[in-house]
Formats: structure tokens, sequence, C-alpha cells
């Protein structure tokens, strides 16, 4: 019986929250609401200009949302990412072992930890500009292949195609050791862009997994501009195994087992739309791997990604296990 529900690939980053004033927000010169990449020289300087302000730090990326909701779910899980040996990095590594996970990549003693600085304005526009740091040094030589083999399944994060050669050799080595040891594997889409700048190297992944989720813009570009969901997932399910696709609030669509299934939404006005593939990414995972159905395990992971749309932030709050429970 392997011990560790899923062990996830994926980029470890700090979201920096940041409330600014509309005076302190005009000298940056953003333009508001858009995300942006930055260099690492680039995203020092705003932090240090805000300082002062004392921002709220979170722990977060992409695959690493997920396997913190399978953790405050109770289940077992581990982060493949990498961090430097900074305070950034060092808050991220502790409070994810203190929510129950394994972090089993040394911190690096050189560069600095990936961030993503998020500027809330007054009129609750969130502008984020993000270094990936020391996330970008993630290679093959920091897969465990004895953990990796010990898990029931391997969860993969698409922004990792595009870090460099060295990410996708953490990828390529961590599906071979899965494909040896009898560990399923799943890959999370991430981004449209994704499929059209690295979509040989995605493609390469998804005929070795078992699992492929999606949103519907990333179907879209999966199945060849395919914008019908049902149809796309026809497409998509001939390519690898199982596929989940999520509708925003017209729910999920689901082919497993030969079979196809929907289910829909929880009704609500969304805050912040932040994380909620996330969210749904875990709470699915989490839910067939402890004994439940794959629409029983969508609509639990329907209802916490309804509960992290109706707040701000990415992170559940609270007891999340009773959350679950409710649903």
């Amino acid at each position: 019986m392997k011990s560790i529900d899923v062990s996830g690939i994926g980029n470890g980053i700090v979201d920096v929250f940041a409330d600014v004033s509309e005076q302190q927000f005009a000298p940056l010169g953003f333009d508001k609401g858009t995300m942006r990449l930055v260099e690492t020289a680039e995203q020092k300087q705003l932090l240090g200009a805000l300082s002062s302000g004392k921002p709220a730090l979170v722990s977060g990326g992409s695959v690493a949302n997920s396997t913190i909701i399978i953790s405050q779910l109770g289940g077992k899980s581990a982060l493949y990412c990498c961090l430097a040996d900074d305070d950034f990095g060092r808050f991220y590594r502790e409070e994810c072992i203190s929510l129950g996970m394994k972090v089993p990549v040394p911190l690096a003693s050189r560069g600095s930890t990936g961030t993503c600085v998020v500027l809330v304005t007054p009129d609750a526009e969130r502008t984020m500009r993000t270094s990936l740091g020391a996330s970008l040094d993630l290679s093959d030589r920091h897969i465990d292949p004895a953990a990796i083999a010990e898990s029931k399944w391997v969860f993969i994060e698409g922004y990792v195609f595009s870090n460099s050669d060295a990410g996708r050799s953490a990828i390529r080595e961590a599906i071979k050791v899965a494909r040896e040891s009898k560990t399923k594997v799943a890959v999370t889409c991430s981004d449209a862009w994704i499929v059209s700048g690295f979509g040989t190297h995605l493609d390469e992944a998804l005929k070795q997994s078992d699992l492929l989720f999606a949103n519907e813009e990333e179907a879209a570009a999966l199945a060849g501009g395919e914008r019908d969901i049902a149809k796309a997932g026809r497409i998509l399910k001939d390519r690898v195994p199982h596929v989940v696709l999520t509708a925003g609030a017209r729910g999920a669509h689901i082919w497993w087992e030969g079979e196809e299934f929907h289910v829909p939404a929880f009704p609500c006005e969304p805050r912040d739309l932040t994380g909620a593939g996330d969210a749904f990414a875990g709470g699915f995972l989490y839910g067939i791997n402890h004994g439940l159905t794959p629409v029983e395990a969508a609509r639990k992971a329907c209802f916490l990604a309804h509960n992290v749309i109706i707040q701000v932030g990415a992170r559940l709050k609270g007891d999340v296990r009773k959350l679950w429970a409710s649903a």
C-alpha cells in the first residue's frame, strides 16, 4: 500500500499580498489587473518598496495549492519545487511542513525564492508581478525515485513545461519512475499558452499520463480549437485515459472508464477566481484516493472551488475537513 496520496511537481511561489492606495499605485506605472513575469532584480526593487507595509505572505503555486488542499483534507502529499535559502524560502518550507506536507528538495544556497506580488487597490483590482526565481532550477536530480514509487499519483504542473529543459527533465524523470512503479500520472494544463508554446513537451507527457485536468480555454487549445467543451473532451479522451474539464459556473465534465459525466457547479457571486481550478484538482485527487467515485469526488471538489471563489485568495481557511464533509 503506497503511503503518499499525491506527489506534486510545480513552481514554489510565495504570494505577497499588499494593500496599496491609489497614490501608492500610480507611480509604479502598472496597468491595473494585469499579470506579468519580471526578472529577479525588478521584483526585489518592488518588494523593497512594499516592505514597510508588512505585506501578507502565503505559500502558493498551482500544484502547490492543490497539494496543500490534499493535506488540509487529511491526505498525505509532497511537493517537489525549488526554493532558495532566504526568508521567503524558509517561510514557504516551514508553512508547508506545518500543514503536514513533505517538501523533499533542500533549500538552494543561491538565488532567490520565486514570488508573486499581488497589489490590491481600493477598487478591489489585483495587479500581479511574478518572478520565478529559484523555481527555474528544478531538474531531474531533485526527484526522489523512492518517494515517487511510494506515491499513488504524481501531479504535474503545466507551467513547469515552460521553465527550461532542466525543468522538463524533472517531469520526464518523475513520469519514468511512476511508470516503473505503477504510480499514476496526472497533468494540469495550467494555461492555454502552454499548449501553443510548449505543446510538443506537453504532448509527450500526456502520452504517458492517466489523467488530464484542463479548463475550457485549455481544452480548446488541446483539442485543435474545438470550443464546445463536451466535443473537446471526447477528442481528448482518445489521448488520455481519464479527462476532467472545468467550465466555471457550468461545472465539470468527466470522462472516466469509458463513461461521460457532468457535475454542476454551486451557484454564487464570485469575489476572486484565483485558485478555483487548483482547489478543484486537489479535492478531486483526494476524493478518488479515498474511496469516492469520480462523480462524488467532482461534486465535493466543486464545493471546495465554490468556497475559494467567494473569498479573496487561493487558500481555504478554517476547518477544510468539515467543509468537505458538508458538501
